[in-house]
This record gives C-alpha cells, structure tokens and sequence, in this order.
C-alpha cells in the first residue's frame, strides 16, 4: 500500500468531520504524533487500528484501499500490468522534514491563526495573543510566558508538557485540550476548562477565581497555593490532589469524587484559617476514609452528608 495515499485519505476524513488530529489520536488511546505521521505518508495504521478509524471517521474499509495502484497495473496512467513500477528512492535522515525554530517572541500575535499547527518547544514570551486560535494544534512542550492570551483558544490543543507563565487566560477556552504536565501560572480571572482531563499539572500560586470547570478529572493535579474562593467543583472526580495551603472561602465539591485528597490550612492554627475552611461545601461528596479522616480532623468542616468509599 501507498503510505502518502493512505495518509492522505486519513486527513481528507478527519476533516471532513471536523477533528484535529489530536482529537482524533484521543478517540484512538494514541498520540497526536502518530496521526500526523499516518497522515504524512511515514508510518501505516495496523489492521485493527483500520477498522477502529473507519467507524469515528464514518467511511467504510475499503475506502482506504480505493484507487491503490497494484499488480493489475494502474490503468489510468496506461501502465501495462509487465511495467514494473520505478524504485522509491527514501530521503535520507538528514533531508527529512524538521522542526525548523522560528521565533515568536515580542511580536503582536493578536487573533493569530495557529488552529491545527504543529510546533514543539515553541516560545511565545512577551507576545500580544489575545484571541489567538490554537485549536487543533499540537504545542507540546511549549511556554506561554508575561503573555495577553485573553480570549484565546486552545480547544482541542495538545499542551503537554506545556507551561503558561505570568499569562493573562482571562475568557480563554480550554474544550476538550490535552493537558497533561502542564504547568499553569496565570494572571487574570474566567478561563474555561470543559471536558478537559487534567493529569500531572501543576496551578501553583495561581488567581483561579472565576474560572470554570464543568466536566473535568483531576489526576495527580497541585492546586498549592492558590486563590480559589468561590470555586465550584461540583461532581467532578479528583485522585491524588493538593489544595495545600490554597483559599478555599465559599468553595463547593457538592457530589464530587475524592481520592487521596490533601488540604492543608493556608495559616498556621487561626481562627482565619477554620473560619474559611468552615465555608467549603462537601454535601453529597463521595471520599475515600484518609481524604475524609483529615478533613474530619479539623473539626470544622461539616462532612454529615459525605459518603464514605
């Protein structure tokens, strides 16, 4: 088979469904990476892997294999089936596509379209990006750093390893984005997270007031040292999460999920401290006995509706 075919074919589908390649690779348990290799023509899916895309990608099977040349010869081009085809000569390593670095730092970037682009390790320090479009885009491994990106988009985005510094995220959209060891450190208030799962971040020391998050997971998360009065986390799942020493005033986990959950009072023993820790909400909670045992040690917090799991 024609890999650069094949690939082809990949791509031409997932747009017509209107996915980024990392949505796609997220319906499939697989990087982003390797579907941008299928759809470049250096690597093939695997049979099974073929059936997985023809259901998301809504086409049948043979649609991958449609106007393939083969040893029947390739009619259209008046090749007789005795022609033998001409030897593909591979590229060399060195004369293979690459990453080449270009520079985005201090220049005005506002409403950039970025939607889809692949660019690892990029660094975006001191540039205007409010309303930049990065849906769809492969950043991983990028820094976002003393950066305007209010109203930017990142659904869809793959930002691991990715880390947003001193970044105004006010009203920026984070839908369906992969976040994983991303490590956020932003300004301003309202960012949305939906149908997002966090998975090894880090949002230290962070002004996360008003920022939404409606069907997220929490995993190995560190919210230490943030501000996150009136927060609502309300049936959301959180395994192996920090609050250490963050302002939970007014915060509500109504139905929520925790497992292995630390909150330690941001001050040492005052009456500051209990009276916030007093305002958090925890009716309906589902908790794992250590979560619900500390919690229960500091004597404030009313746990008379929690369940113990």
């Amino acid at each position: 088979m024609d890999t650069k075919i094949i690939g082809g074919k990949i791509a031409k589908a997932r747009k017509t469904m209107s996915l980024s390649q990392a949505q796609l690779a997220q319906h499939l348990f697989i990087s982003p990476q390797a579907v941008g290799k299928w759809e470049r023509g250096e690597s093939m899916p695997d049979i099974t892997t073929f059936s997985r895309l023809a259901d998301i990608l809504g086409v049948d099977l043979n649609y991958f294999s449609e106007n393939l040349p083969d040893a029947a010869g390739d009619i259209s081009s008046g090749k007789s089936p005795d022609t033998q085809p001409a030897a593909v000569v591979p590229l060399p390593a060195a004369s293979q596509e690459r990453q080449v670095r270009i520079n985005l730092t201090a220049i005005d970037l506002q409403g950039s379209d970025f939607a889809g682009v692949v660019l690892h390790k990029g660094k975006f320090k001191a540039s205007p990006l409010r309303g930049a479009n990065f849906s769809g885009a492969d950043m991983t491994g990028s820094t976002f750093d003393v950066a305007d990106a209010r109203e930017a988009s990142f659904d869809g985005t793959n930002l691991t390893d990715c880390s947003f510094s001193v970044t105004d995220l006010t009203d920026a959209s984070f839908h369906k984005s992969i976040v994983v060891g991303t490590s956020f450190s932003m300004s301003g208030q309202g960012a949305k997270f939906t149908e997002v799962n966090l998975i090894d971040a880090r949002l230290n020391k962070t002004d996360l007031r008003k920022t939404i998050f409606e069907n997220c997971v929490f995993h190995n998360v560190d919210f230490s040292h943030c501000d996150l009065r009136g927060c609502c986390f309300e049936g959301l799942t959180f395994t192996g999460v920090r609050f250490d020493k963050s302002a939970l005033n007014d915060v509500s986990f109504k139905g929520a999920t925790l497992r292995n959950v630390s909150f330690i009072l941001p001050f040492s023993v005052t009456n500051k401290s209990y009276l916030a820790m007093k305002t958090v909400c925890f009716d309906g909670a589902l908790m794992d006995k250590l979560t619900y045992t500390a919690l229960k040690g500091l004597g404030v917090v009313d746990l008379s509706k929690v369940t113990i799991i």
